[in-house]
């Protein structure tokens, strides 16, 4: 499939099949256990009716937000997401420079591969660097320290990720970072040619962020490992409340999903937080962060920014969290498809169409600027 045949998240799912080895494309598409919670991630929208009003005089349309201190010129960003060198050569590069293009917000990793130096050096847009908490308290100071250094603005720690999902689909591949696959994800790796050779003519792969602090390359620390071992399950409200006033500035909480959470961030001095259930790839079984959003809005909306994340596929979710009362919403697999299957040209495309839709969507509801858009938009079933 080429690029210009690519009209919508599925088209560019699809394309990322074809090009991507078995256990890479299952990394990105797989969720935790039964994938429950994953899928009711996008079907909660579909319980969620837009009631459009006419005869309003919508010729120019303003989507810019401001949300973490940011201005961005599209009520959506490109979540940050790990490892994204292993799917595109042109990895977090591409990313950033398509939602440059775009007037948006690009989160970094700590499991990034590309450093946040040089994607702070090299493009002005809005970031955010996403971060978890490690049981060394002197390389979470560190980490922070560092993005101080390079102009970030906005420090976004997830707290949904103590320990790692049971991501079911990479268990039947082994895949894992180093690669240590079985028999059936080498078979996958050997069908897919194209892709190794795409990943083997380009850089190494590192974690720029964690390098100095972990040895991922020699074999004795994957993904999981990671997980299970460098990050700490004591994290708690007291930890937070320390990074929070050690930080001193925008400070988000991606993670959060009740009610008295959100209440709590917002008591530390939280200036954001993203109602995420990671996309399905933690706690299966857990709430979708559609589902969950009115009320944690209706607690603390006017005492943080709420954002939101998780299951997002068109243009018609993202007015559905809007008129909700989300200051921003968040894209992931939206667009690590495009970056799979085309580099920035695909996530560029893919951006332009999410621009498109939210135009053509907001002309038809009859708001000319995201302010306008409310409750009284919408219909439960």
């Amino acid at each position: 499939m080429t690029l210009s045949k690519c009209f919508n998240f599925q088209d560019f799912r699809q394309a990322a099949r074809r090009r991507l080895p078995g256990p890479i494309f299952n990394y990105i598409d797989g969720a935790a256990d039964d994938e429950t919670t994953y899928r009711r991630n996008t079907s909660a929208f579909e319980s969620c009716d837009l009631v459009p009003r006419i005869l309003r005089g919508v010729e120019d349309v303003d989507l810019s937000v401001t949300v973490l201190g940011q201005k961005l010129d599209l009520p959506v960003y490109c979540s940050p997401t790990a490892l994204q060198r292993l799917f595109h050569h042109e990895g977090e590069r591409g990313v950033a420079a398509a939602a440059e293009t775009y007037g948006t917000m690009f989160g970094v990793s700590s499991l990034g591969t590309a450093s946040i130096e040089e994607i702070a050096k090299k493009h002005s847009n809005p970031q955010v660097y996403q971060f978890y908490f490690h049981k060394d308290r002197g390389l979470n100071s560190a980490m922070m320290q560092r993005a101080k250094e390079n102009g970030i603005a906005a420090m976004m720690l997830t707290v949904d990720s103590i320990t790692g999902g049971n991501r079911e689909r990479d268990l039947r591949t082994g895949f894992a970072i180093p690669f240590r696959l079985n028999l059936r994800g080498i078979t996958e790796f050997a069908m897919k040619p194209a892709w190794a050779l795409n990943y083997f003519t380009h850089e190494k792969f590192s974690l720029p962020q964690l390098d100095e602090h972990i040895d991922f390359g020699s074999g004795t620390a994957s993904i999981g490992q990671y997980f299970t071992e460098m990050l700490d399950p004591s994290l708690n409200w007291d930890d937070v409340a320390r990074m929070v006033a050690e930080w001193d500035g925008q400070f988000c909480l991606k993670g959060v999903m009740s009610v008295e959470d959100a209440k709590r961030a917002a008591e530390i001095g939280c200036t954001g937080i993203v109602v995420s259930n990671h996309g399905g790839r933690q706690l299966d079984g857990s709430r979708s962060s559609f589902d969950q959003l009115a009320e944690i809005v209706d607690a603390v909306g006017d005492k943080l920014d709420v954002i939101m994340d998780s299951g997002v596929t068109r243009g018609t979710h993202v007015l559905k969290a809007l008129s909700l009362g989300a200051k921003a919403v968040g894209l992931g697999r939206y667009y690590l498809f495009p970056l799979a299957a085309y580099g920035r040209a695909g996530v560029e495309r893919a951006l332009g169409q999410m621009k498109a839709e939210l135009v053509r969507d907001m002309r038809l509801m009859g708001c000319r600027e995201i302010g306008e858009l409310s409750r009284a938009n919408l219909r439960f079933r």
